[in-house]
């Protein structure tokens, strides 16, 4: 398929690499342990492949941590892997719960000049939730990738997925999502991510 004939079949409001950041925020070593509603290495998992899909585009990401050196631990060295350069850019909170609230982050979100985030966290109930919704509330729109996220017990992700659908935040899962930006497998980059998916599907 063709550019022209891509851009033809835009769903409208659609997360392009031209016009959306990937926004990835305390996947850390210690926090992902508290990620019990689903495999935390499946969480990881998902977070690289969205940081490899942004890296084939080219697309603006926001890497932060909080309190590296409590509990929560540096960043996960597969992302770190994954995103040299975002990493070694990344905003360190010092304790500030809504990362928005943050005006570190929420300046460098700003300063990638895109509307619409593709964000994960570690976890929903805590870490992506308040973001999520703060920057809907700015006028941002954010698909909120659930399964390179996660919390503790699922009543704290049932809620937590209700209040953000209920704030106009958009939900999915990491191989929708990278699908809604590659839209066309026979280009270069599609190419190469549909081998990450297809890595990803359970053996029979």
């Amino acid at each position: 398929m063709s550019n022209q004939s891509s851009k033809q079949y835009e769903m409208k409001s659609q997360y392009t690499p031209e016009n959306s950041a990937l926004v990835l925020i305390d996947h850390q070593v210690g926090t992902l342990t508290f990620v019990h509603n689903m495999s935390s290495d499946d969480s990881l998992r998902n977070a690289v492949m969205l940081a490899k899909a942004a890296k084939a585009y080219g697309m603006p990401v926001v890497l932060t941590t909080s309190q590296e050196d409590h509990v929560q631990g540096p960043t996960a060295p597969a992302l770190q892997q994954a995103l040299p350069e975002a990493y070694k850019n990344r905003v360190k909170r010092t304790g500030i719960v809504n990362a928005w609230a943050d005006p570190n982050f929420s300046t460098a979100v700003r300063a990638t000049e895109r509307r619409k985030l593709i964000m994960a966290a570690v976890t929903t109930d805590i870490c992506l939730i308040f973001p999520a919704i703060s920057a809907v509330q700015e006028g941002f729109d954010v698909l909120a990738v659930l399964d390179a996220s996660g919390s503790s017990y699922e009543v704290q992700e049932t809620l937590a997925r209700r209040r953000m659908e209920d704030a106009g935040v958009v939900l999915t899962t990491t191989n929708t999502a990278i699908a809604e930006l590659v839209q066309d497998w026979s280009t270069p980059q599609g190419s190469e991510l549909i081998q990450l998916l297809i890595a990803t599907v359970p053996k029979m």
